[in-house]
């Protein structure tokens, strides 16, 4: 029997979506060879969907570094603390006050509360410039390339970026993994009860995109948010996304901007990584903002050096006004589909720890952040 069940581990390792170094490391995981933290770093080099496929789990983000699996692992956590914030903005209350649907939603789940199973902690951790290895002032990054980068260098020579007619469309929102969730509640342990993924799109990283939507409408722009599934199946879900973005770019020119938003995922079993920081005597989830570049077999993607510029220029205005939203910028030798024009953009907002709450927060001050940037390139 033992030996029979083992035979259909590796039989179903062999034939996981013809991913047959995927194969090798889930047979060697199952049959105890491997610990988690092996498949773990073994995943970071496994085609879209590898670590799904072994662990019976969704893994939204295959770049977590070393050093953060360590802090989660032993517990490392540092208390959050508030940073410096001596800005004033007349838009603070309407920024943040809890939208009346998210406050009946955590309502709900507060009489809730003491039903749910207790199955792990969630630790609050806010990073700053010691998880980068490249910075300048308040914009950190974390370069896991072999490329050379100079910041101020890259700021100075500032975005190809030309905005003609903002009335136009000129920002396309998507979600690739569009079903990615969050915590209702803030209350320092998560439940299995509660899924990672959820279909609803009023409380799932859609609901972020709606709140960064309204903050850039506000600001006179045009947005086109697309709110289209396209992790139904999680393998294949950036090829699916990255064909409906071209036809959006064919069927509106005026598109300078595609940003690809998710949530992130640290966590191991008994413990999840909750990136905040407070803005505004309000926590918010922290974003981190990733860009690619072409090497180590990436391929198609020469122009990365436009997405850089980009990114460190939001980064830089999200961190000078509001200090501490931000993690380190990930840089990293993966496409993710913002091969697609000079202005495109991955962009975590916290984590599956973090509550919805937190992610709507994070989404309104993104969007308030890069349509200040914006008017930079409005001719």
């Amino acid at each position: 029997m033992i030996f029979k069940v083992k035979m259909k581990k590796i039989l179903f390792a062999l034939i996981c979506i013809a991913l047959p170094f995927s194969a090798f490391f889930v047979a060697l995981y199952d049959f105890g060879f491997l610990n988690k933290a092996t498949l773990f770093s073994a995943s970071l080099v496994m085609p879209e969907g590898a670590y799904s496929v072994a662990t019976n789990d969704f893994f939204e983000n295959d770049m977590i570094s070393d050093e953060v699996y360590s802090i989660l692992q032993n517990s490392q956590i540092s208390d959050i603390s508030q940073p410096n914030l001596n800005i004033s903005k007349g838009s603070d209350d309407e920024l943040t006050k809890t939208p009346e649907d998210i406050a009946e939603y955590m309502n709900e789940y507060e009489g809730k509360k003491q039903s749910l199973s207790n199955d792990g902690t969630i630790n609050e951790y806010q990073y700053s410039s010691t998880q980068a290895n490249t910075v300048s002032g308040s914009v950190w990054v974390q370069n896991k390339t072999d490329q050379k980068i100079d910041i101020d260098q890259l700021l100075k020579d500032g975005a190809d970026l030309k905005i003609e007619d903002k009335a136009q469309p000129t920002i396309l929102i998507y979600h690739t993994h569009t079903t990615e969730s969050y915590q209702p509640l803030d209350c320092g342990f998560f439940s299995k009860s509660i899924a990672s993924r959820n279909g609803n799109n009023a409380l799932n990283v859609v609901r972020v995109g709606d709140e960064i939507t309204k903050q850039l409408e506000k600001a006179g722009y045009k947005v086109i948010h697309d709110k289209n599934t396209y992790d139904t199946t999680y393998s294949g879900a950036y090829y699916r996304s990255e064909e409906r973005v071209r036809k959006y770019l064919e069927e509106y020119p005026s598109i300078k901007i595609t940003l690809d938003i998710h949530r992130d995922a640290i966590n191991s079993s008994t413990t999840m990584l909750k990136p905040t920081a407070v803005i505004n005597g309000k926590k918010a989830a922290q974003i981190m903002i990733i860009s690619g570049c072409e090497e180590n077999g990436v391929v198609n993607f020469p122009d990365w050096k436009y997405n850089l510029k980009f990114a460190l220029q939001l980064q830089k205005n999200m961190q000078e006004t509001f200090p501490g939203l931000c993690r380190p910028l990930f840089f990293c030798d993966r496409v993710y589909n913002m091969n697609v024009n000079h202005c495109s953009l991955l962009i975590e907002i916290g984590t599956n720890a973090n509550t919805l709450d937190e992610a709507a927060y994070s989404g309104r001050l993104l969007g308030v952040s890069l349509g200040k940037m914006l008017e930079n390139y409005v001719q």
